[in-house]
């Protein structure tokens, strides 16, 4: 019968087939821009919706909804700037520039765990906002499965999360097909759009003229403030591949940079296709249980016809699809960045481990149940959970550009200069518009992370100290070995079998000078006398004993562990000389199912001596009969 973890995973790969792993361009740019091209899906919609509140003013009316195309230039024009940037972290680091790792060779250990919180709470609510999105393209379609939306949610990110502990190989392949037909059905939706536009296929709406609404004094710059940091949306994900460049095939820093252009140049031109269109057609968001692409996709499909229906109906599969696979990005970052951080001493060190696929099982596992609980908190409401979601990207974007401008000083060369004025642009843009999104989201939950972000890096430093005073402990802790420490031997028993006389013969083999001992835990009847398994016991000992003296240990409350403790502790302090090796007969069962059927009273015993000092633990298993494979 096939083990069920092979089935599930599929085979082991060995440290060796390392470099199967890697990924050519074509399933890169599913596995690491899906994030990116997806938010498309939702950040002209959340620019409608910063908008959307002013149209029933008097003063401003529905020509406000004409800033949405300004607003999406000046995403763009900063989108471009990072795009620069990024590619010039990517050829500096050829295996992986993140926000953590840059900021950590030029900005320091403080500014480096910064960055790393930003990121991992950004994964974090890129899968929770991801999978959102896509059960809201569900619910969109068919909207009877809106009260499921939280099971959806959870039963999708599973199923992701199930996919990446295979492989980030595998994944990539399964996830390319939903990732190249929404880039497919976007550009296909917006041609037929502009077609029909321009042929008056469809007549343009009263308020489409792109024309400034009368603000009066600073209240324009706040509204366009505000509905560009909802915008900026968009950008989230831009950074994966700077993140996970060591994933990519030879020449790793080549084929990124090439794939992190095609990324950027679809997702401009979808961006930018998107909002244009809904601007001119009069199509408004605010939030609501329908989406603004599916709104948009009606329009321009225009007729009830069978076709027309069939076609919105591929186009909302499609953008379910790369919105819930979207989240892969975050699995290609969160496990990495956490086992950098594990082997940096500031996450605990089983983030660090690769599981049987080659993969950092502990943090895909780890994300999954983290983005879980959001989406229960949050209703799987997308809507909800964007305003905690750019502030983070923004920190590691600044913190990224501010460390590679430090990088090129350093460093020098052919057009430093040039290169560290790049990055410093990108590093004042990223940073201006971060705190735009403080302020413009702070009442809308942008405090949250602003509260959890020292809180975590003041976890990470506990870590750190942690590790550190472990190493010291156990580099001083050479100095207390005593070569001639005596050592007593205490065999724990309970009553006479086969596990019993083993550990009675091997505690003979390892003590000396006959310092060797058995004992028991003995409960007294209602008048205080010995009980009748003890005499049972004291009648067979000097059949088996070896010479070995038994004592006793009253347990008046019919306690085993503590009494057994407390012993050894009196032993402890009467005898600090000593090292007390305590052995446990313990009888292993034929079926895992049959543990239950025990009390496990040998685990309880070795899980509370670990904590003592000076105290050594041996188990002697008796097998009851072979172990079932």
């Amino acid at each position: 019968m096939p083990n069920f973890r092979r089935v599930l995973l599929g085979r082991r790969l060995s440290t060796i087939e390392g470099d199967e792993a890697r990924i050519s361009n074509p399933i890169a740019l599913a596995v690491f821009s899906s994030d990116a091209l997806s938010s498309v899906a939702y950040a002209t919609g959340e620019i409608m919706a910063a908008l959307a509140p002013y149209m029933a003013m008097a003063a401003f009316g529905p020509a406000v909804i004409g800033q949405s195309w300004p607003v999406a230039l000046g995403i763009v024009t900063l989108l471009v700037m990072l795009t620069v940037s990024y590619r010039q972290t990517i050829f500096a680091y050829p295996n992986g520039g993140g926000a953590y790792i840059v900021a950590k060779e030029n900005l320091g250990e403080l500014p480096a765990q910064v960055a790393g919180a930003s990121l991992l709470v950004d994964y974090v609510l890129t899968v929770a906002v991801s999978v959102s999105a896509g059960i809201t393209a569900i619910t969109s379609a068919f909207p009877s499965m809106e009260p499921h939306r939280v099971f959806l949610a959870v039963i999708v990110t599973g199923f992701v999360a199930l996919m990446n502990l295979r492989g980030v190989k595998e994944s990539g392949a399964l996830f390319a097909i939903p990732t190249y037909g929404f880039v497919v059905a976007m550009f296909g939706i917006i041609g037929l759009g502009f077609f029909r536009y321009f042929t008056g296929g469809i007549v343009a709406a009263e308020h489409h003229e792109i024309i400034p609404p009368p603000f009066p004094g600073w209240i324009g710059i706040w509204v366009f403030m505000k509905a560009y940091a909802a915008g900026c949306t968009a950008l989230t994900g831009v950074e994966a591949i700077s993140n996970g460049v060591s994933a990519f095939r030879e020449p790793t820093s080549r084929n990124a940079a090439r794939v992190m252009t095609l990324m950027v140049l679809m997702l401009a031109l979808m961006f930018l296709g998107i909002t244009w269109l809904a601007n001119h057609l009069g199509l408004t968001y605010a939030g609501g249980a329908e989406s603004l692409l599916s709104m948009l996709s009606r329009k321009i499909l225009g007729s009830d016809s069978g076709l027309a229906h069939v076609t919105y109906l591929a186009i909302q599969a499609v953008t379910m699809l790369i919105l819930l696979l979207a989240a892969n990005t975050a699995y290609a970052g969160f496990p990495r960045l956490a086992a950098m951080m594990a082997r940096d001493g500031f996450l605990p060190r089983q983030f660090g481990s690769q599981g049987d696929r080659l993969v950092f099982s502990n943090g895909i596992i780890i994300l999954s149940l983290l983005s879980m609980v959001l989406l229960w908190i949050f209703n799987a409401k997308e809507h909800h959970l964007l305003p905690l979601y750019a502030l983070g990207v923004f920190l590691g974007f600044t913190l990224s550009q501010m460390g590679m401008v430090l990088h090129w000083r350093k460093r020098g060369g052919d057009h430093w200069k040039l290169k560290a004025l790049v990055n410093g642009t990108g590093a004042v843009t990223a940073l201006v518009v971060m705190l735009v999104i403080t302020v413009t989201k702070f009442s809308h939950g942008a405090w949250v992370v602003l509260l959890v972000l020292p809180i975590m890096v003041f976890g990470f430093y506990s870590i750190h100290r942690h590790y550190i005073r472990v190493k010291a402990i156990l580099a001083g802790s050479r100095t207390e070995f005593l070569p001639h420490r005596r050592n007593r031997v205490v065999v724990l028993v309970s009553g006479i079998h086969s596990g019993v006389v083993q550990s009675l013969n091997y505690a003979k083999v390892i003590a000396a000078h006959g310092e060797v001992e058995a004992l028991t835990v003995d409960f007294p009847d209602e008048n205080g006398r010995e009980s009748a398994a003890l005499e049972k016991l004291r009648s067979d000992w000097p059949h088996y004993c070896e010479g070995i003296p038994l004592r006793s240990i009253e347990s008046p409350y019919r306690k085993i562990v503590e009494p057994i403790v407390e012993e050894l502790d009196r032993m402890r302090r009467a005898e600090p000389e000593y090292t007390i090796t305590v052995i446990l007969p313990e009888f292993v069962t034929g079926h895992w199912w049959a543990n239950v059927l025990h009390n496990q009273t040998a685990w309880r015993i070795k899980g509370t001596l670990l904590l003592k000092p000076k105290t050594v633990v041996i188990s002697i298993p008796y097998h009851l009969e072979p172990l079932v494979e």
